[in-house]
């Protein structure tokens, strides 16, 4: 994501910590859409994933974020996200490549349907949380992403660390 679409980001999601508090909201630097989460396994088995995926990634993407959404627990609102309105078919296509490469290493499968977005917030409950009003979303210009980028994560006290580890170029 370029930076200014991100800097725009930040700050809409500095509005929405004040209106909506009982979120934790993403911090800029972490905003990423996930292709597939692999938990916890020994690295060089995400590294080999990652060597195999090195020539044959796919192309470039060309994406817009969309309408928001959420995970639900019932009535309550666990994860508060951003969709794609554009290259949601594109980046499918990437996470079957990916999902293939993880059982070929042999990961169990991801049992969940892929539903690319960006994650902005969790609510601080385990329950959930009533789904907030929030502040209009910037208005963010597409943007092509041209690299997979391969992240370890970090669970500290204040939220995850994500630490990249490969950049896999894609086109």
């Amino acid at each position: 994501m370029p930076d200014q679409q991100r800097e725009q980001l930040g700050r809409f999601l500095a509005q929405c910590a004040i209106a909506a508090p009982e979120f934790r909201w993403s911090v800029t630097e972490n905003l990423h859409l996930t292709v597939r989460f692999v938990g916890t396994v020994d690295r060089a088995v995400v590294e080999g994933i990652a060597d195999r995926l090195g020539g044959a990634a796919g192309p470039a993407i060309q994406l817009a974020l969309g309408d928001a959404g959420t995970f639900k627990r019932s009535r309550l609102a666990r994860v508060l996200w951003l969709g794609l309105k554009s290259g949601a078919e594109d980046l499918g296509a990437l996470a079957a490549r990916v999902e293939a490469e993880c059982r070929a290493a042999g990961l169990p499968p991801e049992t969940r349907a892929f539903q690319p977005h960006l994650t902005l917030a969790r609510a601080r409950s385990r329950d959930g949380a009533r789904q907030p009003d929030l502040p209009a979303m910037p208005a963010l210009a597409p943007w092509r992403a041209e690299e997979l980028i391969l992240y370890w994560s970090h669970l500290k006290k204040n939220g995850a660390v994500h630490e990249p580890i490969r950049r896999i170029a894609l086109g």
